[in-house]
């Protein structure tokens, strides 16, 4: 470990294990059984606690809290993960708790997603890739959001909520319910307005899948349709539509029923 590296105030426990090119800020703490990859840097006044394991190219902002335990009740000491993927940004006061025994017994951080000022990432969550989640953002316990999804600014989750790829929720939005990929939300309790159609264009999907999502939202929420009636209707428009496959399996892996 390159001293050099690590500022005199910061408190760095002698289990811990960081990359020789890592850099802590001051009046930073790295608690015992973290481990932190190559080229991430943490500023100062960070808390970082484990079991944690955290990859290369990562920027933490000074006030975040990584890998605290749970306040879940039912936590008991056990000893549970949280896992963090390469090139995230977590910025000022972000708090990102570890899982718990009676889920996966780990939280998971994929790769390149930026979390903004004060978002908070219950226990057992699991954030996949290029997902931004904006000022405030909460999601609850056992949380599954999927890659490219955008959560807006003050976005409330429910406890096993699962946000599918690509979605999009407006500022202020309270999700009860299961958001399907592809479909932007807002509103308390949200309700589904349209597909997220400049965030497809802007991530390469042709002009044909992008209205072949068209197509399949409003069968799903504009004419009328029971669920099982919707859901017959998308899996014949499926067929080889990798795309629309991916939206009518977001909806039939829900647990919660989806948002409507």
């Amino acid at each position: 470990m390159r001293q050099a590296l690590i500022h005199p105030s910061a408190i760095v426990h002698p289990d811990a294990r960081l990359a020789p090119d890592v850099t802590v800020g001051p009046w930073t703490l790295i608690g015992a059984d973290v481990e932190v990859g190559a080229g991430t840097v943490i500023d100062s006044h960070v808390v970082i606690k484990g079991p944690t394991r955290i990859g290369e190219h990562n920027r933490f902002y000074p006030f975040s809290t990584i890998g605290e335990d749970t306040p879940d009740l039912k936590y008991d000491g056990e000893p549970t993960r949280l896992v963090i993927g390469n090139h995230n940004t977590i910025r000022e006061g972000v708090t990102i708790h570890r899982g718990t025994v009676q889920d996966r017994s780990e939280t998971t951080i994929g790769d390149h997603n930026l979390l903004m000022a004060y978002v908070h990432v219950g226990h057992d969550s699991v954030l996949g890739n290029h997902c931004i989640l904006v000022n405030n953002t909460a999601l609850a316990g056992h949380v599954h959001i999927g890659d490219w999804a955008i959560l807006s600014g003050f976005t409330l989750v429910h406890q096993y909520c699962h946000i599918g790829a690509h979605s999009f929720t407006g500022m202020g939005t309270a999700l009860g319910k299961d958001l399907p990929a592809y479909v932007m939300a807002s509103g308390n309790p949200a309700a589904a307005k349209s597909i997220n159609a400049e965030g497809l264009r802007r991530r390469g999907f042709s002009k044909d899948d992008i209205a072949s999502i068209q197509r399949a939202f409003k069968v799903l929420y504009r004419r009328g349709y029971t669920m099982s009636e919707a859901m017959e209707s998308l899996n014949d428009m499926a067929g080889d539509c990798e795309a629309l496959q991916v939206m009518v399996e977001s909806i039939q892996n829900s647990s919660r029923g989806i948002v409507r």
